[in-house]
């Protein structure tokens, strides 16, 4: 049995912001040596995301648009604003991303696709996304190789 565990360092250049990562998972499953099994795509952070979908840049914009509306950086006018967005009572830090938090759990953190014949399995035009909410940061993606080497 195989499991690999590999840490991914995505930079985020813009506050909202999706990054193809397609190609490091592939490079991963390809590296494990695994030819069957699942591989696990998750982010470390909470006011970031991972997304699969078409990989086109007008859908990209889409997506960043339509989590905006849904939750906005600002409360909506004439609404009570966060409750995030203040001092924190248990380590005094400014709370000040309650939006992004909210894309982070309505996007989601992670995926799981199939690994057959040492490939990730998945449609001809999905792509794997990190989406930054509140950047620009440097982020930890996690992926996870488990898995069997085809017999000999």
């Amino acid at each position: 049995m195989i499991i690999k565990l590999e840490r991914v360092e995505v930079q985020s250049r813009k506050d909202l912001e999706m990054i193809d990562i397609t190609d490091h998972v592939e490079r991963v499953v390809r590296d494990s040596g695994a030819t069957a099994g699942m591989a696990l795509v998750m982010t470390t952070h909470t006011s970031s995301g991972l997304l699969v979908t078409e990989g086109i840049e007008c859908l990209e914009r889409d997506v960043l648009a339509h989590l905006e509306r849904l939750a906005p950086k600002d409360a909506p006018p004439g609404a009570s604003g966060y409750w995030h967005n203040r001092p924190l009572d248990f380590d005094g830090r400014l709370g000040f991303n309650a939006g992004d938090h909210l894309k982070s759990i309505l996007g989601g953190i992670h995926a799981y696709f199939p690994i057959e014949n040492g490939k990730l399995v998945r449609g001809a035009r999905q792509r794997v996304y990190f989406v930054e909410y509140d950047g620009p940061l440097a982020r930890t993606v996690v992926i996870q190789v488990i898995g069997e080497r085809a017999p000999a």
